[in-house]
């Protein structure tokens, strides 16, 4: 195990003692601001570095600390004044702040927070503001992480890894706690809260329900995510937010006018799932050594799946629902990559039966994380005309050149579409976001037992059908005033996105006129026209915080900081927005420096981290926070760790954790070492489902054999079943009506992971039964003795 920077001989941790969270939630936008209190019990005086994630969509706005009574206010500055300043203080004995973002990645932020002397204390406050999105049933989901997996960082790549070292402590010991309280909004009405943690019960502030407080209840040890997903009432009605700007800035700027939040979720009807979509299906699965490990970490939730078995399923299942005459291929990555075919092969039975087995046969055995390389592998192969192509990327999300990756992505955006899978808790929400944004798909996460399978078939659902398009904004205001999106708006929803559009409110507005405007939006969905219409009051809402602005300058700057160094113009605007709004980007920092001269520093600065939890079965291989010399760079103080919201981790001896043998695939990409997993008993295989294995038996054009495969899942013999079919049916078309009955009878539960293979299962017998189909129907129903409607059957 390497040790980083310089360690006393006592190896003791500085005690990190609790952590608050207060969070303001309005519609689809949280204002979190959270507190770490610690305490330094060394000899010595420590600088302390904090590593920490935060979402993709999260802009800080306020960064402070207070140390031995004296308050420090960070101040945005371009990365470099940053860095100089912070340097010239800790060297005359100043204490002093500097938070920026991790290098190659946005969903990383690093906090030195210089010089803390012997028994000091401090407490650090961070604020930042967040767009929620919404899950399959509607919820609003915050979440705020408890580890972020270690990246890997691809061989000649810059960059440590130093998460691999944090110290573990048996769950339930962890030296400091968590609270968190939330105050939920929603004009519409709040409906109910629910969370994997324990809440205390939701207390409603007003009569009509439209504000709710909720809070952790005590004793939490911040061992998982802290999950809250709010569902309101008519979650899909519109709403628009006018927020005044920002005082003392700039006339007709960004900050200095009103900006306006336009909150979307079109409920679009869902189109009947079609067989006649085609396209070319391109699947890209990691298969890394932490795939290996449970998509929770957690002791609790021991039987949570293994993250490489639900992503095979996954991939069987959707196998099975595409579509007859489309193209299609399955690519593995790790250290290396694969392909099942040199280039896309037709659908077909003997195409899909050779991948079927093949995916089976799929291990976690490809080393570390390189997503880059089999991605342009993907791109370097021609596109097919008539076929539009879908790439479905699934990742636990460790790598480390983040924005590499998405710029790759992003220079093909006009050939294809992206959806991605973040696999487990940790996976990074700025790699799996934003490859997802670059190519106009979507994004999803899978974390303790959520079933993959569900939204992976809701994202080829998708893909099969045609996405938003032509969306336009016209707009009613008084004279004087005249609205400018911010970026280049949305380009595309799907059914089941909600969308934020932000806009300037540029002028003056004139007091004799009228005191509201009005927006409709204008989009098509296959041959369908829709509108939206929104009123809003000019009466423009007071917020220091100023929410509204610092998203809406988050929304520019991913924009801006994705177009390359070659663009120096927009590089210039994404540094004035970073600087004029406080929201941090790739070349800002903030700086905080207490300017009173303090005494020369007494002794040598020290390295202490604070441990983290082991999570029996399985250690989370990730984690957080540094405690650094100031003997290092400021290059080298760049560390990726996560947990969270902040936390220190230290370069002790690694407790002996156990862990899965099948974590090792390779020492960067995992924590577990082989000595530590001599004792433990391997996780014995799980048989296969039934209804999976009625999955796999399904031909590529829809139908099922009459075999003894099926007999079996159906609880028949073969016999049996032939000797009831309908006169002048074929024995698969019956077999095909027994399965879809099956399906109905014993999986409807799952029945979003089966609604496109039962589609097309019901075109194949309509195209080859004919009228015989409804006795086919009554006499399944009477074998099996179920009563399951022709409509069904589409009868």
């Amino acid at each position: 195990m390497t040790v980083c920077g310089l360690v006393t001989n006592s190896r003791e941790p500085v005690p990190l003692k609790s952590i608050s969270v207060d969070v303001v939630v309005r519609g689809f936008v949280a204002d979190v601001v959270s507190e770490l209190r610690y305490h330094n019990e060394e000899k010595s005086p420590v600088e302390v570095v904090f590593v920490f994630p935060l979402d993709d969509e999260a802009a800080v706005y306020a960064f402070e600390g207070l140390i031995g009574g004296t308050r420090i206010e960070a101040q945005i500055r371009e990365k470099k004044q940053a860095e100089q300043e912070y340097e010239d203080a800790l060297s005359e004995g100043r204490q002093a702040f500097l938070l920026g973002r991790e290098e190659n990645t946005s969903d990383i932020f690093t906090c030195s927070l210089g010089n803390l002397p012997p028994d000091g204390e401090a407490m650090l406050k961070l604020s930042y503001v967040q767009a929620l999105a919404p899950e399959p049933d509607g919820a609003i989901r915050f979440v705020l992480p408890a580890v972020l997996n270690p990246r890997y960082a691809p061989q000649g790549s810059e960059g440590g890894n130093v998460t691999k070292s944090i110290p573990r402590v048996p769950k339930g010991t962890l030296p400091y706690t968590l609270s968190l309280s939330a105050m939920l909004e929603s004009p519409y009405g709040i409906n109910r809260v629910e969370s994997k943690c324990t809440l205390e019960p939701l207390r409603y502030r007003a009569e009509d329900r439209t504000i709710a407080q909720v809070s952790l209840a005590e004793g939490h040890q911040f061992d998982r995510d802290v999950e809250l997903l709010i569902y309101y009432e008519d979650v899909h009605k519109p709403s628009a937010l006018l927020e005044a700007g920002k005082p003392g800035a700039a006339p007709a700027s960004l900050m200095g006018d009103p900006a306006l939040l336009l909150t979307l979720y079109p409920s679009v009807p869902a189109p009947k799932p079609s067989q006649k979509a085609t396209g070319e299906f391109l699947f890209l699965l990691d298969r890394s050594g932490s795939m290996e490990c449970n998509t929770e970490y957690s002791s609790d939730s021991p039987d949570s799946p293994m993250r490489i078995q639900s992503a095979k399923e996954t991939l069987i299942l959707l196998l099975k629902s595409l579509p007859l005459g489309c193209y299609f291929n399955i690519y593995g990555f790790g250290s290396t990559y694969d392909s099942f075919y040199p280039q896309s092969v037709e659908y077909t039975q003997e195409t899909m039966s050779k991948s079927l087995q093949r995916v089976k046969e799929l291990q976690a055995d490809l080393g570390g994380t390189e997503i880059l390389q089999p991605l342009q592998a993907i791109y370097s192969q021609p596109c097919r005309e008539g076929y539009p192509r879908q790439l479905f990327v699934f990742t636990d999300g460790e790598v480390f050149n983040t924005d590499e990756v998405i710029a790759e992505v992003r220079r093909h955006s006009s050939s294809h579409r992206c959806f991605s899978f973040g696999i487990g808790e940790g996976a990074s929400t700025a790699l799996i976001k934003g490859i997802a944004r670059a190519a106009g798909g979507s994004a999803e996460f899978i974390t303790g037992k959520e079933r993959m399978q569900a939204k992976a078939l809701q994202s080829l659902k998708k893909a099969l059908q045609p996405a938003v398009t032509r969306i336009s904004l016209s707009w009613d205001l008084p004279p004087g005033l005249k609205a400018e999106l911010v970026g280049s708006g949305p380009q595309v929803i799907f059914q089941g996105q909600r969308c934020l559009i932000y806009a300037q409110i540029r002028g003056q507005h004139q007091s004799s006129g009228s005191t509201e405007g009005t927006v409709v939006l204008q989009y098509q969905f296959q041959d369908q026209t829709f509108k939206e219409t929104m009123k809003f009051s000019l009466q423009a809402q007071e917020s220091d915080r100023l929410p509204v602005h610092r998203l809406a300058a988050q929304a520019l700057l991913q924009e801006l900081e994705g177009v390359g160094e070659k663009e120096k113009e927009k590089q210039r605007l994404a540094l004035e927005t970073s600087l004029s709004s406080g929201v941090v980007c790739s070349q800002t920092a903030y700086v905080g420096i207490n300017t009173e001269l303090g005494k020369p520093l007494q002794g040598p600065l020290t390295r202490r981290d604070v441990p983290h939890p082991y999570l029996l079965p399985f250690s989370a291989p990730g984690g957080p926070a540094v405690i650094n010399s100031v003997g290092m760079s400021s290059m080298s103080r760049r560390l990726v760790g996560g947990g969270g919201p902040m936390y220190m981790m230290c370069s002790m001896p690694v407790p002996p954790v156990p862990c899965s043998a099948d974590c090792m695939n390779e020492i960067e990409d995992t924590l577990c070492s082989e000595s530590l997993c001599e004792d433990v008993e391997p996780t014995p295989k799980k048989e296969e489902s039934p209804f999976l294995n009625l999955v796999s038996l399904q031909n590529a054009d829809g139908s099922w054999p009459l075999d003894s495969d099926l007999a079996s899942i159906l609880g028949l013999s073969e016999a049996e079943i032939s000797s009831k079919s309908p006169a002048q049916v074929a024995l698969n078309a019956w077999a095909t009506v027994l399965a879809i009955l099956w399906l109905h009878i014993n999986a409807m539960e799952q029945k979003d992971e089966w609604e496109l293979l039962e589609a097309k299962a019901l075109s194949w017998l309509h195209a080859t039964t004919g009228p015989q189909l409804a006795e086919c129907v009554k006499a399944g129903n009477a074998m099996l003795g179920s009563g399951v409607s022709p409509d069904v059957f589409e009868i």
